[in-house]
């Protein structure tokens, strides 16, 4: 049984998190506030109302900043220190954690969410699905393994994708400029929940400078290029021009929680989810974990009693988020993780915290009471990646606990052996921002790809009207996910209905269909892979258990764009 099957019943009753939130007010003295202004997150307790405990952070000595009442999440700034204690004393409290502090002054230092093997950097309405009409592939797709694998070169002569149909990319943002970006992309519902980090409270850069006056970035803007690689997959418009989307005709929107940085912190991401399923969205795109932690524990005792109330909190939060989000009628479709790891089986982390700077120690990781969010959450589908040969990649995580499907995702290493080891084509190409391309170097002022650019592989596409867009090459299990995620719209274009005053289809039901329609494929032989010739060590080796319908390397199966939109209906009925 899937762990997010067992978190479910889990949640129903209060996490040993709660303790410290439902014990009796006692006559100890509270801690003294002291330190610098800083940002935390307060979740209020089970059955307590988020205006419970706003009153117990002012209790507390805080200030309430923002309240997601449908969660109870709520950011308030105090003293670092004591406010932690006297808040989490309450009983309409169940935990706080704090976020990060306020008004630090930047140093020349950096700190990014860790890379754990490859950089992943190298108008509503329309016709009705049954009237849904074929588009062709463009220019660039001939590079797109991905779509062949897919097949949604086949899917899109039935099933394009139906405009009412929405996609909510939870990611660092979306450049809704672009222009195989902007034909599918609604501004009025693209939301941004994140402010811009300029260093944390070590002096650490994070988001470096802020770029927009509040150091809010506009809803149509990508900072980092992840959120604008993954929306090109999932539905990059077919009109002729540079690249096609697995759901060319699908609505995007950006729904953004992640920083320039890549990291993804607590309340922005529960922002983000609480807001799809409040604006109808259909499928949500997750390709990232919930930072600071990469596994959050309840009781890790290598953890101190206020970093483990920080997870507890992060635990309850995230699942409460993801459950009323899939109560709307939202699609959650989550990557697995890259950190070639059995899900079911986790090693030891050494990555966590990764904020603030300098904070990581090591820590063994218990299976049952220490999760990677969302991928480990209630209703949530992870998705595993292979590479142009289906092979499972080196990075991919997998095991049986957690993987719905696979899809491809990239694997620069596949095909050992031959002239095609090792080169940018065995990744996943899509839409690459201007901004970053030329912030990196990759692209020049005057809109050149540069020789650095080349040896990467940007792509660069000129319109007749004058149009250029960019497009770059990159692989992990974020790659993978939007390949699942346009499969999963078109289910929902082809299979929805009229519902809640709009257009959709249960998430159970696509789910369903997703999985009842996958390719099958079966184990290597023998189970036991190592990647040891393709340059990596022994803690990439990975052994595959289960059977051919469904496996710890590619679940369900691969999953198959025109298999869903024409022999789905019976898995629409259950």
């Amino acid at each position: 049984m899937k762990r997010s099957r067992i978190l479910a019943a889990v949640f129903a009753v209060p996490l040993i998190g709660g303790i410290a939130a439902v014990s009796a007010p006692t006559a100890i003295a509270q801690p003294q506030l002291s330190g610098a202004t800083t940002e935390f997150t307060v979740l209020a307790a089970e059955g307590q109302s988020a205006a419970s405990a706003e009153q117990a952070i002012r209790d507390a000595g805080g200030t309430v900043v923002h309240t997601n009442a449908a969660v109870g999440l709520i950011t308030a700034t105090a003293p670092a220190v004591g406010f932690t204690e006297r808040v989490s004393a309450n009983r309409a409290v169940f935990g706080a954690a704090k976020a990060k502090a306020i008004g630090q002054a930047p140093k020349d230092r950096q700190v990014t969410k860790p890379d754990t093997v490859e950089k992943e950097a190298a108008g509503q309405g329309g016709a009705s699905a049954k009237k849904a009409k074929p588009v062709g592939l463009d220019p660039l797709d001939d590079k797109l393994w991905g779509l062949k694998s897919t097949r949604s070169d086949l899917a899109r002569t039935k099933q394009a994708g139906d405009k009412r149909v929405k996609v909510g990319i939870i990611d660092t943002g979306v450049d809704g400029s672009h222009p195989d970006l902007a034909p599918n992309f609604d501004a009025a519902d693209s939301r941004n929940f994140v402010k811009d980090i300029p260093t944390d409270e070590n002096g650490a850069v994070v988001d470096g400078p802020c770029e927009f006056r509040g150091c809010v970035d506009p809803a149509d803007h990508d900072d980092n290029g992840h959120g604008s690689h993954v929306a090109g997959t999932i539905a990059a418009a077919a009109n002729g021009f540079g690249v096609s989307g697995v759901a060319p005709n699908v609505t995007l929107v950006n729904i953004r929680a992640g920083q320039d940085s890549g990291n993804f912190f607590l309340q922005p991401t529960v922002d983000a989810l609480t807001y799809a399923g409040d604006a109808g969205i259909d499928v949500v795109n997750m390709s990232y974990y919930v930072d600071p932690w990469l596994y959050n524990c309840k009781t890790n005792a290598a953890d101190s009693p206020a970093q483990q109330l920080e997870q507890r909190t992060i635990i309850e939060a995230v699942t409460r988020a993801l459950n009323y989000a899939h109560r709307k009628g939202v699609t959650e479709v989550a990557a697995l993780g890259n950190e070639h790891s059995d899900l079911g089986k986790p090693p030891s982390d050494a990555t966590s915290p990764n904020y603030p700077s300098n904070s990581a120690h090591p820590r063994p990781i218990d299976n049952g009471s220490c999760f990677s969010l969302p991928v480990e959450g209630p209703h949530v589908l992870g998705i595993g990646s292979f590479g142009p040969s289906q092979a499972k990649a080196d990075y991919s995580n997998y095991g049986t606990e957690q993987i719905s499907v696979s899809a491809p995702g990239g694997y620069a290493r596949d095909y050992f052996g031959t002239d095609q080891f090792n080169v940018n084509e065995n990744k996943i190409l899509s839409v690459y921002a201007k901004n970053v391309a030329v912030a990196k170097g990759d692209v020049d002022a005057a809109g050149n790809v540069t020789p650095q650019g080349a040896k990467l592989g940007v792509q660069k596409a000129v319109a007749n009207d004058g149009r250029v867009g960019y497009y770059q090459y990159l692989q992990g299990t974020s790659m993978a996910t939007p390949h699942a995620v346009g499969v999963a719209a078109l289910i929902v274009s082809q299979y929805g209905k009229p519902s809640r005053g709009g257009f959709g289809l249960a998430p159970d039901a696509v789910q369903r269909v997703l999985e009842g329609t996958a390719s099958k494929v079966s184990c290597p032989t023998p189970r036991t892979v190592d990647y040891l010739k393709e340059g990596r060590d022994a803690s990439f080796t990975a052994t595959c258990e289960g059977t051919p319908d469904f496996n710890g390397f590619y679940g369900h199966g691969a999953v198959d764009a025109w298999s869903a939109v024409t022999h789905g209906a019976p898995f629409v009925r259950g």
